[in-house]
This record gives structure tokens, C-alpha cells and sequence, in this order.
């Protein structure tokens, strides 16, 4: 159960407030079928996966380094023999994801209505700064958070830091997010509180088997439920 101590509420953006995976797996798809000929499409998956994580020290999240990473892969997929046609279209891609609407999830705005007469909340989210930035604007749910912040890792060093920037202590925070990964348990190590919200699709770095896990948490299954808690 959450405490009474919370003062701080941070959400999670892509995936807890707005649609963003089912775009990547568009993305992932079209890419596959337009490196067909060469590989089939399950392993050009494979390949396209392998290529994000080598490259996420160097790009870190977001459209811009996914796209990198297709371009990277797709040059190594053919063999160096990759058309200006087929590289146009992949830098295509791109494009169209970055300007795909910002479709808020159902009951997300009520939602934050109704909690910010009560705690202060800021967005906690990974990415692009720009896209982020650009998403939060397009969204018209900015108005509703104190601070945003834009992490190029949500770690628990990565909270830490947070938290001392906002002048929070970790007994008075709650983080709402899609991720165990990256919005959970990296707050219960450091003494927060956390509730998962599980969106339908996830990438799969972000994946955690749930069933091994005895951490503190709770799981609601629309955001909504997120005020019988608190």
C-alpha cells in the first residue's frame, strides 16, 4: 500500500501518458519488409535489436538513434549494397515517427486533473530531448506538471540525482510507470514508491519476468485505479 508521506507524483511519458511503442513496432515491421530481399524478416528483427543495444551507449533512446540503428543495420544486412531508393525509405520511417500524432491514453487527463490539487507532478521519461519536448507540447497535458525531466538513463544513480534536484526525499516520492525495468525498481532500491501500469506492447530491452520478482510494488491495470491509491 502507498504511503501517506507522498508529496511528489512522477509519471512515466511514453507508454503510461501517450502512445509510443506501437510506433516502433510499425517502424520495425516496415523496415523488415523493406530489407526482405536480403534476410528474412524474424532475423532482420534480430539483427535490427542487437544493432539498438550495441548503440545505445552512443545514441541512447529515442527516433533519432533508433533510425541510425536501422540505417546501420540495414548497410550491414546487404552487405554494403543498400540503394539510395531502400535509404531514402528508412530515413523515411523516421520522419513519419516523428511526426505521428500524441494520442494521450483514455483517462490519463481526468487523472492528472484530479491529482494536481493535491501533489506536485513532474514527467520522469526517457528519450530525445527535442522529441520529448515537442511530444509533451503536442500532448496538452503539459500545464499539469511542475517539472519535466527528459533522462538519458533511469537508473538508480539517475533517481538519486532527481530527487535531489527537485528537493525530495525518497520516502515522498511515487513513480508511475509501464517499465519495471525503468520506472520500478530502480525506486524501490533507492527507498521510493513505485505502482506499474503495463501498457499491451514492450520493448523488449525493457522486459523484466515479473513472477521472479518480490519487490513492493503495486500493478493497476488502467491508470485510472491509480486514484483508489492515492
Amino acid at each position: 500500500m502507498i504511503n501517506d508521506n507522498i508529496k511528489v507524483i512522477a509519471f512515466d511519458a511514453d507508454d503510461t501518458l501517450w502512445v509510443n511503442e506501437t510506433y516502433f513496432r510499425e517502424a520495425e515491421n516496415e523496415f523488415a519488409s523493406l530489407l526482405s530481399n536480403y534476410e528474412t524478416e524474424n532475423k532482420i528483427h534480430q539483427e535490427l535489436f542487437k544493432k539498438e543495444i550495441e548503440n545505445l551507449p552512443l545514441y541512447g533512446y529515442g527516433i533519432k538513434g533508433f533510425v541510425l540503428s536501422m540505417m546501420e543495420c540495414a548497410l550491414e544486412i546487404s552487405n554494403g549494397k543498400l540503394s539510395g531508393e531502400i535509404s531514402s525509405k528508412i530515413l523515411q520511417i523516421g520522419k513519419d515517427m516523428l511526426e505521428k500524432p500524441v494520442i494521450v491514453l483514455d483517462n490519463v487527463e481526468e487523472v492528472l486533473q484530479v491529482l494536481s490539487k493535491k501533489y506536485k507532478l513532474i514527467v520522469a521519461t526517457k528519450g530525445d530531448l527535442l522529441d520529448q519536448e515537442k511530444k509533451l507540447k503536442k500532448s496538452g497535458i503539459l500545464q499539469y506538471f511542475h517539472h519535466i525531466e527528459v533522462m538519458s538513463e533511469k537508473k538508480e544513480d539517475d533517481y538519486t540525482k532527481l530527487l535531489k534536484h527537485i528537493d525530495t526525499q525518497p520516502k515522498d516520492f511515487l513513480m508511475v510507470g509501464n517499465s519495471l525495468k525503468s520506472d520500478i525498481l530502480p525506486i524501490l532500491n533507492i527507498g521510493g514508491q513505485a505502482i506499474h501500469v503495463p501498457f499491451h506492447t514492450t520493448w523488449q530491452y525493457e522486459q523484466v519476468n515479473s513472477s521472479t520478482l518480490n519487490e513492493d510494488y503495486l500493478t493497476i491495470n488502467n491508470i485510472k485505479d491509480l486514484l483508489n491509491f492515492v
